[in-house]
């Protein structure tokens, strides 16, 4: 016995796919698919001295903005420590964090800002559609030493390449450097830095809004050894912080906390020499990036100390290396691990909120 089989007519065929479509049956779309990070994740192409890297999402152009001290590794005859003085803030742009491209570097509106201006350490958070810089501004390019003033500055922007100046911050002294914000649940702002008055230990300061900081105090469970670049963070139902432990070779600092004001010292992550390109030396500067609850951490090397050449007038010993790898949560322990010889694969995805979404789960 034949099958009827009864035509639909023409004009009837593409109602009936638009019908299908709106009842939920188009194509979905594609998977996220992982790229392999290459080592080293980025380099930069003027200065080759990329450093204390830190990464925000840009919803206008869609684009992950990673900014970086650009030390002035590459260029010769600069005395002492001036390779490290004079140094802009380099821009990267990314569509999904493992691969980068030179975009230029920030332009600072201060009309007060000296004309060989020092800029280190940024760190960028986003409120209600204005972005935030808070950054270590150094009134000049120095070779001496590190005996000059320095001070946390803050700027605003909507397109993160111009910045226009807001204030400088009243903190505990004018040697503080490194910048580390978190937005609270309470709806507060915390800035942890280093103050290198006293002892490179870690300070904290308090704003309702990011504008008016009110300086706190010495943070005694982050300061249970020198150290510097604290970065803040929320994952896995904890605070935690990183820091750069002074003296080279010590690695980064983990501090655990349930309320982000006391914090415990739990863990050191990549202070052991890594193998792959530019990251068989230890990491410093971290940051970290939150995306579909995958922690990915940023940090930089100095990759060519590794053949012994640490000498500051060594430009090879001067260049750095930004590298990333992703983090895991050891339940057991209840620390952060890192694991640098693993192949890192991301793809970092728009946070539905760029405020909190990165750093705060």
């Amino acid at each position: 016995m034949k099958r009827a089989f009864f035509a639909l007519p023409r004009l009837f065929i593409p109602s009936l796919v638009a019908a299908l479509a709106l009842a939920g049956c188009a194509t979905p779309p594609a998977p996220v698919v992982d790229q392999l990070a290459p080592k080293p994740l980025y380099r930069d192409p003027v200065y080759d001295g990329a450093a204390d890297q830190t990464v925000i999402y840009n919803p206008t152009d869609k684009q992950w903005y990673m900014f970086y001290t650009n030390r002035r590794a590459n260029v010769p005859g600069l005395n002492g420590v001036a390779w490290v003085h004079g140094t802009p803030i380099g821009i990267a742009t990314s569509p999904d964090g493992a691969t980068w491209k030179y975009l230029g570097t920030a332009k600072f509106n201060d009309k007060d800002a000296v004309a060989d201006v020092t800029w280190w350490a940024p760190v960028v958070v986003e409120h209600n559609g204005v972005f935030h810089m808070f950054v270590t501004y150094v009134p000049g390019t120095f070779a001496d030493g590190w005996n000059h003033p320095r001070d946390i500055v803050h700027f605003t922007s909507k397109d993160l390449v111009t910045w226009d100046y807001q204030s400088t911050l009243p903190l505990s002294s004018h040697k503080v450097i490194d910048p580390g914000v978190l937005h609270l649940p309470d709806g507060t702002w915390r800035l942890w830095y280093k103050d290198e008055a006293s002892g490179s230990s870690c300070h904290y300061a308090d704003s309702k809004d990011l504008n008016t900081w009110v300086d706190g105090a010495r943070v005694p469970g982050l300061s249970d050894t020198g150290g510097e670049a604290p970065l803040p963070f929320h994952w896995k139902g904890h605070y935690w912080l990183l820091r750069d432990i002074t003296g080279g070779q010590h690695g980064l600092g983990l501090y655990r906390s349930d309320d982000a004001k006391d914090w415990t010292r739990v863990s050191t992550l990549v202070q052991q020499p890594g193998n792959g390109k530019d990251d068989q030396v230890v990491g410093h500067h971290p940051d970290v990036i939150i995306s579909n609850d995958r922690a990915y951490m940023f940090y930089f090397t100095h990759p060519d100390q590794a053949r012994g050449a640490a000498s500051a007038v060594d430009n090879n010993a001067r260049r750095s290396s930004v590298q990333v790898v992703e983090l895991k949560y050891d339940a057991d322990k209840n620390i952060l691990t890192a694991d640098r010889d693993a192949p890192t694969m991301i793809n970092l995805q728009p946070p539905a909120d760029v405020e909190t979404e990165s750093k705060f789960n």
